[in-house]
């Protein structure tokens, strides 16, 4: 699944490629995809142009001149950018042609992606832009922040540091990582953390998040990119997919158990 650092890169792609481009064309061809009207989504975009691409998390925010497009890759979600003359591949699904005569083309085998068209001034009230937490690299994210909000969970820290609603953008491989940075058992209750672990997820989310948007990301099985750019992060993580192998720290083998249904992998002896 793309990530704050994939989402970050196809950001960064996309801006060189379709701003200033006039929107010729809408082709929409699985629309339960579209959470807003298709007859609205298709006439608002048409006409217009993308001036800039901005992030909230996981989501993309195409901004228009009246309008944010939002897009969430969810579990497959890929952009293509291709000739408008290209055949249509089998899971292409939402097909924006340019007046240039190339596409920016939504490509999703599992259909879980979404997009929504909304007037600019709804941008923040907006439940799936409004209910997000902070980011990895916000100033705000202070252990402070993280006791507040781990107080009544009585989950697996790892399950927690997944919801969207209190650290933004993270996903199962940055949740691993960052707990085997900060030392913790990934099945460790949240409300029991102390303030150093806290201000160590923390640390750990501001410096791998950092390293991995400038290393565009990891690429692995559940994301590749699609714009000719491969991300790198994969050679530094250091637990996850590392099943068997020996821990970097201290040589003892990584495991891997089932955490709120997610794979977790980490080291039972530097995370006890």
């Amino acid at each position: 699944m793309p990530e704050i650092a994939e989402v970050e890169t196809v950001r960064n792609t996309l801006k060189k490629q379709i701003l200033h481009k006039k929107i010729k064309d809408v082709n929409i061809l699985y629309g339960k995809m579209i959470e807003s009207n298709l007859a609205t989504f298709k006439s608002d975009l048409i006409g217009d142009e993308f001036i800039d691409i901005k992030r909230r998390g996981k989501w993309l925010i195409f901004e228009l001149q009246n309008h944010y497009l939002l897009s969430h890759l969810r579990m497959e979600g890929k952009f293509f950018i291709k000739n408008s003359n290209e055949e249509i591949a089998k899971h292409e699904h939402i097909i924006i042609s340019f007046n240039d005569n190339t596409d920016l083309r939504y490509h999703d085998t599992r259909k879980f992606g979404r997009m929504n068209l909304i007037k600019k001034e709804d941008l923040e009230t907006t439940e799936c832009i409004k209910k997000q937490g902070l980011e990895p690299g916000d100033k705000a994210l202070n252990a402070e922040y993280l006791l507040t909000k781990f107080q009544n969970k009585k989950l697996p820290i790892k399950s927690v540091l997944l919801d969207q609603t209190i650290i933004s953008g993270l996903g199962n491989i940055y949740a691993n990582e960052v707990l085997f940075y900060a030392r913790i058992n990934p099945l460790k209750e949240a409300s029991k953390l102390t303030f150093e672990e806290c201000a160590l997820i923390c640390e750990g989310a501001n410096k791998i998040i950092k390293e991995a948007i400038a290393m565009g990301g990891t690429t692995i099985k559940s994301y590749t990119s699609s714009l000719g750019v491969t991300g790198r992060f994969q050679q530094r993580l250091k637990v996850h997919k590392k099943e068997g192998e020996k821990c970097p720290v201290c040589g003892k083998p990584i495991i891997k158990v089932k955490v709120g249904g997610r794979s977790t992998y980490y080291c039972p002896n530097c995370q006890k």
